[in-house]
C-alpha cells in the first residue's frame, strides 16, 4: 500500500455494478478496481489521522479479504450485502488456508475489515445494516479462536463436521 497521497479528494464515484466479477477472465478487472478503492482507503485513513504505518496494516489486512476472499475466493462483488462473509473468512478460510493460523492475526485481519467497511458506508456504497452485520462478525473473535483450537483438533473423518459448523458453501 505504501504509495503516496496527494490527491485531493474527490467525491467517490462507484458503479457497484462494475465490482461483479462475471467470470475468471473478468476477475483481473475486478481486482484492479478493488485495489484502486483500497489505495483510497488507505490514503483517506490517513487524512482521517493514522500514521502511513497504520494506513498500511489495516489497508492490507482489508485488502487480503477483499481481493483474496471475496473476488477471488467467493466470486462475490464487495457491495453484496450478505451476512456471513466475514465469518466464512475468518472462521474458515483463513484457518485451512494459512499455515500457522493465530488469533492475533486474525484481529488484524478484523480491524482492517471494520474500518474498511466503515469507509464504504461513509461514502454510502453499503447500508447501516449491513454494517452492522459486518461490525458484529468483526467481534467474534473468541469463537474464530475457537475454530483454530478445534481445527487442529479434528481426528479422522472429523474435518466434515468441523467444517459444517462454519461453512463456505452458500
Amino acid at each position: 500500500m505504501g504509495e503516496l497521497c496527494e490527491e485531493a479528494f474527490d467525491v467517490l464515484k462507484v458503479d457497484k455494478r462494475d465490482y461483479l466479477p462475471t467470470s475468471l477472465d473478468d476477475e483481473v478487472r475486478v481486482d484492479k478496481l478493488c485495489s484502486e478503492l483500497l489505495h483510497r482507503f488507505y490514503c483517506e485513513s490517513q487524512e482521517a489521522g493514522l500514521t502511513p504505518e497504520q494506513a498500511t496494516a489495516i489497508a492490507g489486512a482489508a485488502d487480503y479479504f477483499i481481493r483474496d476472499f471475496v473476488v477471488s475466493i467467493k466470486g462475490r462483488s464487495i457491495f453484496e450485502e450478505r451476512p456471513g462473509i466475514v465469518r466464512q473468512f475468518a472462521g474458515n478460510w483463513y484457518i485451512v488456508n494459512t499455515m500457522e493460523p493465530l488469533a492475533s492475526e486474525i484481529e488484524g485481519y478484523l480491524t482492517g475489515i471494520r474500518e474498511f467497511y466503515r469507509f464504504l458506508y461513509g461514502h454510502q456504497l453499503i447500508s447501516l445494516k449491513f454494517l452492522q452485520a459486518i461490525e458484529a462478525e468483526c467481534t467474534q473473535l473468541d469463537y474464530y479462536a475457537s475454530r483454530i483450537e478445534s481445527f487442529w483438533d479434528i481426528k479422522g473423518d472429523g474435518y466434515g463436521p468441523w467444517e459444517q459448523e462454519c461453512t463456505l458453501k452458500d
